[in-house]
């Protein structure tokens, strides 16, 4: 019988179903990062995951685990854009149809995207409409499952597979990190890390990057309960506006993690065009937190060694563009 709660065993199942199908995206060392911190730092980029973000990873773990009478009506998502991709790419490749609920300002390019992996887009105004209660009414009338975007026992395990990698690749070098940093908005990919890097590294200290205003992790864990953010919009991190920490990452997340920084969106700017300029890597600014958080020094990580988790690159154009006019390197 399944538990509430996946654990560790549950991570290392999802990694060996995710291995024909997912990329195993390095561990990059960037000294200059050492030079600016003091410390030795690597980071994981799952921009060059397959879709573009590591919500792929949840999502064909969950997807690909439904029964075949489940897979007959296909399944529906909700999602800014990374998860949409994520499902629907998983959705196509296990022959299945997809419905994503989008919000009408998601990006344009995570919208054209999901719809190119083979996903049916429904959009929303998510200041007036319940995005849940649209997604259910089309999972009742075309028989499809409902895959929710991160309070999944699957989509939990399947994240976690990002901090197995980091722990794996740090152990074959013989290093125990002192610091793993990865964003947080529902928590699934937090609290999946967290149960990796904490069953190989104990002491390793797991820290949520949220962005300046949106912190309900950092808030949740410092009252010991769930807290709620004031908006829902506001901030160029499209990816990390959840409500609220989801009720089974929150469980894991409150024991395993328990604490948080965040940054502004200026500070998210600046660290996108340092990931453009020093690791040639695009990042969308909901995947720049934690590097914004370290560059702007929330961390002291002199003589530590320490992972940050670049989480998706799924950026617009125009988006990517106004974020190095902001850091002045347009």
């Amino acid at each position: 019988m399944q538990n509430d709660l996946p654990t560790f065993a549950d991570v290392a199942s999802a990694a060996e179903r995710l291995r024909p199908v997912a990329v195993r995206t390095p561990l990059i060392a960037c000294p200059k990062l050492d030079e600016l911190t003091g410390g030795r730092i690597f980071v994981k980029p799952e921009p060059l995951q397959r879709t573009g973000s590591f919500k792929f990873r949840g999502a064909y773990n969950r997807i690909s685990r439904l029964g075949s009478e489940q897979r007959a009506g296909g399944v529906v998502a909700c999602s800014s854009g990374n998860h949409a991709q994520g499902v629907a790419a998983a959705a196509t490749l296990l022959g299945m149809p997809s419905v994503i609920v989008m919000p009408k300002d998601a990006p344009a390019l995570k919208k054209k995207r999901t719809m190119a992996f083979g996903g049916e887009v429904v959009e929303y105004d998510r200041e007036t409409e319940d995005r849940d209660a649209i997604a259910n009414a089309i999972a009742r009338e075309r028989g499809a499952v409902f895959v929710p975007p991160y309070d999944d026992f699957y989509i939990i395990a399947g994240q976690g597979t990002v901090g197995l990698e980091i722990a794996e690749d740090l152990a074959a070098l013989g290093i125990a990190p002192d610091v793993v940093v990865a964003n947080a908005s529902g928590g699934g990919l937090i609290s999946g890390i967290a149960l990796a890097i904490k069953e190989h590294f104990p002491r390793t200290r797991v820290l949520t990057a949220e962005p300046a205003g949106f912190d309900d992790h950092a808030r949740s864990f410092r009252a010991g309960h769930r807290e709620r953010n004031a908006q829902l919009s506001g901030s160029i991190c499209d990816a990390l506006l959840a409500a609220t920490p989801g009720r089974l990452t929150f469980e894991i997340s409150s024991r395993l993690v328990g604490e948080g920084v965040s940054a502004s969106d200026e500070e998210v700017a600046r660290a996108i065009a340092f990931a453009f300029e020093e690791l040639k890597i695009v990042v969308e600014p909901g995947g720049a937190v934690a590097l914004a958080a370290v560059l702007a020094g929330r961390l002291d990580l002199a003589g530590k060694t320490a992972a940050i988790v670049l989480s998706g690159g799924n950026v617009d154009p125009a988006t990517f563009t106004a974020c190095l006019e902001v850091a002045g390197r347009a």
